[in-house]
């Protein structure tokens, strides 16, 4: 009898032992670097804020949050490795905006709902109409003068699927010919923005900021139905006469489908914390961005209303799959 309790006992002793090694295993995350990987070219908006969360996190936690930057196909290139990613809290994600919608844009690797654990999001933004200053044009009256005296010829860029929708919605309420440029990114298109090879392209407030800084762009435009509180002098699109072609953009976390709870509420909790702080709201502030705290399950829900606006959007005809 003192055998079989003792081999039983011990038998239960070693059932245990990979429960609690499992349980420290969670509790000790991050015990090595974490890949956070931005589905886009560097210099954009989501790789600032994501560069600048990473930042903060690594501070917070000890450890590396390592950005990786994965250009390509709108975003879904980079999103696709997330997803493909083992659910351990290792490999995160970045995305815009745009993360549902694309699945109304044409055939996706990956479901954005339901192969995705959502984790935070990071920001809310208008979209803006930048100009190059070496444009011969201040304002949006200006652009549409030169877009009807020269029908396809001026250009405006884009750098995913929202600023793309933006753009063409854009050239088709105000009822002009303007050439949409589609780039890798919106770090991508800057250079030519800038030289002035560009007139004009759509992107996020974090995109412009440091264009606006150094003098190379102004904002001519601000794709929300209201003025921005961080850009009050920039006029939107129907105060200069276009109407319906409204934007509101965000930024956000996620991580592959499967990522224990645990770890989904720390990076929320911690998240929401550090920008909730007076210096990241100052930063957030200066590139035209305002924070909203939202639980995990608040930004689940989030998505899932994005979901039913994008299929009534398509369902409309306003949003066409990509050829």
């Amino acid at each position: 009898m003192t055998h079989g309790i003792t081999r039983r006992a011990a038998l239960g002793a070693g059932l245990a032992l990979p429960a609690l090694a499992t349980a420290g295993a969670q509790e000790a995350w991050p015990a090595r670097p974490v890949r956070i990987i931005v589905p886009y070219a560097a210099g954009g908006g989501t790789d600032i804020t994501t560069r600048a969360i990473a930042e903060g996190l690594a501070t917070r936690f000890g450890r590396n949050f390592v950005v990786e930057n994965r250009p390509g196909a709108n975003g879904i290139v980079g999103t696709e490795a997330v997803t493909r990613s083992p659910p351990d809290g290792y490999v995160l994600g970045a995305q815009t905006s745009t993360h549902v919608m694309a699945k109304y844009l044409g055939p996706l690797p990956f479901d954005p709902l339901n192969d995705i654990t959502p984790i935070a999001l990071t920001a809310r933004y208008p979209l803006v109409l930048m100009a190059s200053a070496r444009a011969p044009f201040t304002d949006v009256a200006g652009l549409l003068e030169a877009a009807r005296a020269r029908p396809g010829v001026v250009a405006q860029a884009s750098s995913d699927a929202q600023s793309s929708i933006t753009a063409r919605l854009f050239a088709a309420r105000a009822g002009v010919d303007i050439i949409e440029v589609p780039y890798r990114g919106s770090g991508a298109y800057i250079a030519d923005l800038t030289a002035g090879h560009l007139p004009v392209a759509w992107g996020s407030p974090a995109t412009a900021a440091p264009l606006v800084a150094a003098g190379n762009i102004r904002i001519i435009a601000v794709s929300s139905p209201e003025r921005s509180p961080f850009l009050p002098e920039v006029p939107t699109l129907r105060e200069a006469g276009v109407q319906g072609a409204d934007f509101i953009g965000w930024f956000c976390w996620l991580a592959p489908r499967g990522l224990p709870t645990e770890i989904a509420n720390r990076l929320n909790t911690n998240i929401n914390e550090l920008l909730a702080e007076p210096a990241m709201r100052e930063r957030w502030r200066t590139l035209g961005m305002e924070t909203v705290p939202l639980t995990v399950p608040q930004f689940a829900q989030l998505l899932r209303d994005d979901d039913a606006k994008w299929a009534q959007a398509s369902r409309e005809g306003l949003l066409r799959p990509s050829t």
